[in-house]
């Protein structure tokens, strides 16, 4: 039986075309995709969170997809990625745990055709309205600095105290003008 309920997704898409008054040269895009879900957890302390690992890995397949749409690219260019939760105020921060590092990270890297790398990510306990900021680095490579890069989202209705926003970042083409190397 399948915990997952999303209640809206939400996508932001970020293009640089110019950086510092020089054109930036092949894409720099990058986008986060949240979903708003209900916690089934939210208000009540529960010791087993292994229902979460499967909501985590139900979430990211979904959102992974709809971000590789919005990126406009084959799922095998997508360079670098990340993720990230933000549990509304009736839940707690192991929620987020249990969401995004049990099983969450397989079905992107199916989604993208691979990624030997782990998927960096951030979590917090917060209202609606609440920004989050996820790292992103390359996705078989996490030392490759090009690719190191962030994005901000927020949803000014999301979470509720009974929701958490879990996002999946994608980019391509890295930071634009980026020239520290490897």
């Amino acid at each position: 039986m399948s915990l997952l309920e999303i209640r809206k997704i939400v996508a932001q898409v970020e293009e640089v075309l110019t950086e510092n008054g020089r054109a930036v040269e092949g894409p720099s895009r990058k986008v986060a995709v949240a979903g708003v879900i209900k916690n089934p957890y939210a208000g009540s302390y529960v010791e087993d969170l292994t229902p979460l690992y499967d909501l985590g890995g139900e979430v990211s397949a979904v959102l992974a997809k709809r971000g590789i749409e919005l990126l406009g690219v084959r799922a095998e260019e997508v360079q670098n990625y990340g993720k990230g939760a933000i549990v509304g105020t009736a839940g707690e921060i192991e929620h987020s745990a249990a969401l995004l590092h049990p099983r969450f990270g397989a079905p992107v890297r199916s989604a993208l055709g691979g990624g030997k790398d782990i998927i960096p990510g951030t979590k917090k306990v917060a209202g609606p309205g609440a920004s989050i900021t996820m790292p992103m680095t390359q996705k078989d490579n996490i030392w490759d600095f090009d690719h190191m890069d962030s994005i901000e989202i927020a949803i000014p209705d999301a979470p509720r105290a009974d929701e958490i926003v879990i996002v999946v970042c994608l980019g391509v083409g890295g930071r634009p003008l980026h020239r520290i190397g490897k």
